[in-house]
């Protein structure tokens, strides 16, 4: 596979989709004790048009970005860029991975496997936090992973719907107005 290029165009669209994760980040409601919102949909998007590497920095930096601002930690905000870049780049890579066509089915399969990846990173940040960093004992810990994961869940399980989607919604758009062909132009050979 070729690599792709960081042309302005690319640059430009994964300046987008990072905006559009943080601005959809802002906004969440709580359920459970965690908050649910729709920005891991807009992350796997972010995989799905740009692929793995300039989706999955769109990804991390736009979640990283928010974090940073609602005042968390280095630490945390680090974290945020790795897991939600990883969610993206699974995505990404796994639909990428070849010339074969974006169907639905593949799509979703893709948006699955991104997802699960992110909820496993943030269940692993949680009880290495809980365990490590805190010393709670493990009823405790275990207690909390549950807690955190099952909003988790949710947002990924709407993100899975919600993706695949709203990307085959727009996928007519994109090709007849050329950005498609724009978004996955390929290096030139020597």
């Amino acid at each position: 596979m070729s690599n792709r290029r960081f042309t302005i165009f690319n640059l430009t669209f994964m300046a987008m989709m990072a905006a559009m994760v943080y601005v959809v980040t802002l906004f969440r409601f709580p359920l459970l004790g965690s908050k649910v919102h729709f920005a891991n949909a807009v992350c796997l998007l972010s995989g799905i048009l740009l692929g793995p590497l300039q989706g999955g920095l769109a990804a991390g930096i736009g979640s990283a970005l928010y974090d940073a601002v609602a005042g968390y930690d280095l630490v945390n905000v680090a974290i945020t860029l790795v897991s939600k870049f990883a969610m993206a780049w699974v995505c990404g890579a796994l639909l990428h991975g070849g010339n074969k066509p974006h169907r639905l089915d593949r799509t979703a399969l893709a948006c699955v496997l991104g997802a699960l990846t992110y909820v496993f990173l943030y269940a692993l940040k949680t009880f290495i936090y809980q365990r490590f960093v805190y010393g709670f004992p493990m009823d405790t810990v275990w207690a909390t992973v549950v807690s955190k994961v099952i909003p988790s869940l949710i947002n990924a399980a709407v993100a899975v719907v919600a993706a695949p989607l709203f990307y085959h919604a727009v996928l007519p758009a994109l090709r007849s107005s050329g950005l498609l062909k724009r978004m996955y132009a390929r290096e030139e050979e020597a």
